[in-house]
């Protein structure tokens, strides 16, 4: 199975690097193209929310007819984007470069996540799927460090030639094995927001924004929190746990999920995600925040193969939309979080407090995701989908 969707997940490694990889280099870019830091932030927003309503939006309609094709025009845009981020000679294109590069991220992520489990027989969905979360969540730990050691050696010029290459690399894979890819059922040109009529589906959505609000909006301030607990010296120690964690837990959930399905795993990984978040609220200990943030990493990312296994298993034709609502929620609730974040401590709240106010969001999610365990009960994964939901391209 992994030799068959390897070209997916090297794109969403790429696509997972450039969600983040600009963090580490901000003030650089900002001082090359004589902006302020807090323009060059908008990029993130500017990548985020073209994420947001390309993958809904436009994913489904670039599938009729031909999977590869829509993959490689989603990658092409992608790198064009990218492309035009790292020649930028002003704020201007830069911004501009920044949306263009979401718009393809977001048709990507959606149909290659669909593609992936619509390559497997019924029983091995959610590996599938779980394995293109895996090389996002492995592009998004490595961006960071990887953007911050490029970009203090060679410059962030240099920092996005790597994501270039890498988009460049997975498009030339994914057409190599282009013939191989199935085909999708593109939802007869009904309206895509039509899937979100389904109440599981709505409340997923909601609770992968939630989740997004929580787990990754959390951990743009995760140095800040354990340097007000006295734990700055563990900075680097807790941010490489967190990665593990995420690595580890998007590889690891796919054989649970295929086995045991997702309703236990919609009730675990909130639950110990929340729990990860009181953790470090309540404690000082280098020890239990390590351990946090191991948790808080593999939960949260684990979190996104278990709602579109849950979301889409006895709806494969509907596979697509839904996972592109799914993590574009996800994708502003990151943004939407940070912001948050920000937010309170301008307000005065203590960086570690943020743990605290984390909870919210986490609990609401347990809350959503348990009705979902509910309403999920007694359904199974369906047979294989045969064409032409599910027809090779010859």
């Amino acid at each position: 199975m992994i030799r068959r969707v390897w070209p997916l997940v090297a794109a969403a490694v790429a696509l997972g690097i450039d969600a983040y990889v600009l963090a580490g280099v901000l003030p650089s870019i900002a001082g090359s193209l004589g902006a302020t830091v807090a323009m060059i932030g908008l990029g993130v927003t500017a990548f985020t929310a073209a994420y947001a309503v390309a993958g809904p939006l436009l994913s489904g309609r670039l599938t009729r007819g031909s999977t590869a094709r829509a993959m490689l025009i989603a990658l092409g845009v992608f790198n064009l984007g990218n492309l035009a981020t790292t020649v930028a000679p002003g704020i201007e294109v830069f911004l501009a470069s920044r949306a263009v590069a979401g718009a393809g991220a977001g048709i990507l992520t959606a149909v290659a996540t669909a593609t992936a489990a619509a390559m497997v027989a019924g029983h091995e969905r959610g590996r599938a799927m779980a394995m293109v979360t895996f090389g996002l969540s492995t592009g998004t730990v490595a961006g960071v460090p990887v953007g911050m050691l490029i970009g203090q050696g060679a410059g962030w010029r240099w920092t996005m030639t790597l994501v270039v290459l890498i988009g460049v690399v997975s498009m030339a894979a994914l057409a190599l094995r282009a013939r191989t890819l199935p085909r999708l059922d593109a939802a007869s040109g009904e309206p895509v927001f039509k899937v979100l009529r389904a109440g599981r589906t709505s409340a997923g959505v909601v609770a992968a924004f939630l989740l997004g609000v929580a787990s990754l909006g959390l951990y743009t301030y995760l140095l800040p929190m354990a340097e007000d607990r006295g734990l700055g010296a563990w900075g680097f120690a807790l941010v490489w746990a967190w990665g593990i964690g995420g690595v580890t837990g998007s590889a690891l959930i796919g054989r649970p999920l295929d086995r045991y399905g997702p309703r236990p795993l919609l009730v675990a990984m909130p639950a110990l995600l929340a729990l990860s978040f009181a953790v470090a609220w309540l404690s000082a200990s280098p020890g239990a925040w390590l351990a946090a943030a191991t948790v808080w990493g593999a939960a949260g990312w684990a979190s996104v193969p278990t709602l579109q296994q849950a979301l889409t298993a006895d709806r494969p034709a509907q596979a697509m939309p839904i996972i592109a609502f799914q993590m574009a929620a996800m994708y502003l609730g990151s943004a939407a979080g940070a912001a948050l974040g920000g937010a309170l401590l301008t307000a005065g709240t203590g960086p570690a407090d943020l743990a605290a106010w984390a909870l919210v969001p986490a609990v609401l999610a347990l809350a959503l995701t348990g009705w979902i365990a509910v309403r999920t009960a007694g359904r199974r994964s369906p047979r294989p989908v045969t064409a032409p939901a599910c027809e090779t391209v010859r």
